[in-house]
């Protein structure tokens, strides 16, 4: 491996550690290396001193506060937007109507009747020998 194969991989290990290091919130022991990079690389020092100059000129604009109806404006847009579709939604939705449900016993018994085949094989009642209470329909 050359030298400029070894140094592109020190740079690239130093950059991911740069912001940290220039915030101010690198530990020790990545300061020191940090530091000891940036006195023998002098692409990575300029780089640093890049940010540094960015982060300034950022600081020096002015502080934006929201208008007071920004927070109302930004609740009803959200509001407005479809709901997002979860991890669960590539599941098919059940189509059938639930109040069928309480209605079971019902269907079940019509279930049954429907397909007993023994009632269609009952002799007919002789004339006269049911009363009309005795009659009732099966639907």
């Amino acid at each position: 491996m050359s030298n400029t194969e070894r140094n592109a991989e020190r740079c690239a290990g130093i950059e991911d550690k740069l912001v940290e290091y220039l915030d101010g919130r690198a530990k020790p022991a990545e300061r020191r290396a940090v530091e000891e990079h940036l006195t023998a690389c002098s692409s990575c020092r300029n780089r640093a001193e890049e940010f540094r100059h960015l982060w300034s000129a950022l600081d020096d604009l002015p502080v934006i506060s929201p208008s007071p109806a920004f927070d109302a404006s930004l609740r009803a847009r959200i509001a407005a937007e479809p709901a997002r579709r979860g991890f669960w939604s590539w599941l098919p939705s059940p189509r059938a109507d639930f109040s069928m449900i309480r209605d079971l016993p019902v269907l079940e018994n019509y279930d049954v009747l429907s397909k007993f085949d023994a009632l269609s094989e009952l002799p007919a009642p002789p004339n006269g020998s049911l009363t009309q209470e005795g009659t009732k329909e099966i639907r």
